[in-house]
C-alpha cells in the first residue's frame, strides 16, 4: 500500500473505515442503519464498507430484525482478538475474559488479602488471567488489550497510585506499567468507580444514557462520572471524589484530614461501628443489607440514614452537571427502595426542581460485576482500530491499494 496523503480518496476510505470500526467496538453490535446514523456516514457507503470489512475478517454480520423489518447486526469478529479485565477490591481480585463483540466469555473472583504487597496482587492477577485465557480455549497472543481497576485515586497519565488506606501496600506503585510488563500487551488503569461507570454504561442501568453518575459505597465513597457518553476523569483524574464534599464541619474527622466528609456519614468503616454494640463485632454491609431487608429496625434506620446523605452529595452534583441518571452501586444497592428512597427525598429536598426532577435514581444492574465488566470497556474504548483493520487491509481491497 502507498503512502496516503492527507485528503486522498484512500486517506478517507481508511477514515471512513476506522469510523464504521470504532462505532462497532463501542456498541458491541449494530444494524447498519444505525451505523449510519451515528457515523453521518451514507447508507451506501456504511453497505460497502461493512461488505470489505466482512471480507477481510474484521466483522461478522448476522440476520436481525429492527421495528418489525428484516436487518443485519454487525458485530466485531469473535477471532478479532480479545480483552482482559482486572478489578482489585478491599477483599478481592475479579478477572473477566471477552471478546471485541462485548460478549463475556470467562469470569472469576477469589478472595485478596487487603495487606498484600502490589506485587503479590499482580502475580495473583498474572496467574488468574493466565489460568482463565488457557480454560476458555483461547490463546494469549491474541489478548489485544487489559483494563486494570484499583480503589484508590490514579493518575491516568502516568499510572501511578495516589496514597491510599484501602490499599496501602500499593501506594506509590505503578500497577499499570508492572502489569503490562508481566503480560505483554497495553494496560489501561482506571479508579474502581470509573469503571463501575463504564461497566453499568455499557451493559447495565446506563444503557442508552449519555450522562450519568455511578455512585459506588464501599470502604471509601466515589462517583463516576459520565457526560456526553464518556468518562469524566479531570485534568488530574481526581473528578468524582463525592466522598469528600463537606456535611459537617464539626463532624468527624476524615482520612483526608477534613472533618465531616460525606464519606464519614456513610463508608462502611463508619457506618457499621454504629451497630455493632447491638448486632456485634462481625457485622458486614451484606449482613446489615440482609437484616434490613427482613425488617430489622436498626439496620433499616442506619441504611435510611446513609441513603440521605449520600442524596445531599447527588443533589450537589446535580446542580453542578445536571445528569440524568444516577446507579447506585456496591452491596448497599442490594437494599433496593430502602436506601433508593432516601437518596430520591433528599435529590428532591436539596436539588433545584428542575435537575431533581430529570434524575432517575436506579440500583445498578451488575453488583459486583459492575467494575470488571467496566475494565474491559475500558480496553474496548482505548484501544486503536488500526490493528482490527489489519484484515481488511491485507484483504487487498482496491480501494486501498
Amino acid at each position: 500500500m502507498g503512502v496516503e496523503t492527507p485528503g486522498s480518496q484512500s486517506s478517507l476510505h481508511r477514515a471512513n473505515l476506522e469510523r464504521v470500526v470504532r462505532a462497532v467496538r463501542m456498541a458491541g453490535s449494530l444494524t447498519q442503519a444505525e451505523i449510519a446514523r451515528s457515523t453521518g456516514l451514507s447508507a451506501a457507503t456504511v453497505s460497502n464498507i461493512v461488505r470489505e470489512l466482512k471480507d477481510g475478517g474484521t466483522v461478522e454480520v448476522t440476520p436481525t430484525s429492527a421495528g418489525g423489518r428484516r436487518a443485519r447486526s454487525v458485530s466485531l469478529s469473535g477471532d478479532a482478538g480479545i480483552v482482559v479485565g482486572v478489578d482489585f477490591g478491599h477483599t478481592h481480585l475479579r478477572v473477566a475474559i471477552g471478546n471485541l463483540a462485548h460478549q463475556v466469555l470467562a469470569e472469576e473472583a477469589e478472595p485478596l488479602d487487603v495487606d498484600a504487597s502490589s506485587a503479590q496482587g499482580l502475580d495473583r492477577a498474572e496467574q488468574l488471567v493466565s489460568r482463565l485465557i488457557t480454560a476458555s480455549g483461547l490463546s494469549q497472543d491474541k489478548v489485544v488489550g487489559v483494563g486494570l481497576g484499583v480503589p484508590a485515586p490514579i493518575d491516568v497519565e502516568t499510572g501511578t497510585l495516589g496514597s491510599t488506606a484501602i490499599l496501602p501496600g500499593w501506594a506509590g506503585t505503578n500497577p499499570r506499567d508492572d502489569l503490562a510488563q508481566r503480560l505483554g500487551v497495553p494496560v489501561h488503569v482506571d479508579n474502581d468507580a470509573n469503571l463501575g461507570a463504564l461497566g453499568e454504561l455499557v451493559w447495565g442501568s446506563g444503557r442508552g444514557v449519555g450522562d450519568l453518575a455511578y455512585i459506588k459505597v464501599a470502604d471509601g465513597v466515589g462517583a463516576g462520572l459520565v457526560i456526553n457518553g464518556k468518562i469524566y476523569r479531570g485534568p488530574g483524574g481526581t473528578a468524582g471524589e463525592i466522598g469528600h464534599i463537606t456535611l459537617d464541619e464539626s463532624g468527624p474527622v476524615c482520612r483526608c484530614g477534613n472533618r465531616g466528609c460525606l464519606e464519614t456519614f456513610t463508608a462502611a468503616r463508619y457506618v457499621l461501628p454504629l451497630l455493632r454494640s447491638s448486632h456485634g463485632a462481625d457485622l458486614t454491609v451484606e449482613r446489615m443489607v440482609q437484616l434490613a431487608r427482613e425488617g430489622d429496625p436498626g439496620c433499616r434506620r442506619v441504611i435510611a440514614d446513609v441513603g440521605r446523605h449520600i442524596g445531599s452529595g447527588v443533589a450537589n452534583l446535580c446542580n453542578l452537571l445536571n445528569p440524568s441518571r444516577m446507579v447506585l452501586g456496591g452491596q448497599l444497592a442490594e437494599a433496593g427502595e430502602l436506601v433508593l428512597g432516601p437518596i430520591r427525598e433528599s435529590v428532591a429536598r436539596y436539588a433545584i426542581p428542575s435537575a431533581a426532577h430529570q434524575l432517575s435514581v436506579m440500583p445498578g444492574a451488575l453488583g459486583g460485576r459492575a467494575e470488571v465488566l467496566g475494565a474491559l470497556a475500558l480496553v474496548l474504548s482505548e484501544m486503536g482500530d488500526s490493528t482490527l483493520l489489519d484484515g481488511a487491509l491485507s484483504a487487498g481491497s482496491p480501494a486501498l491499494t
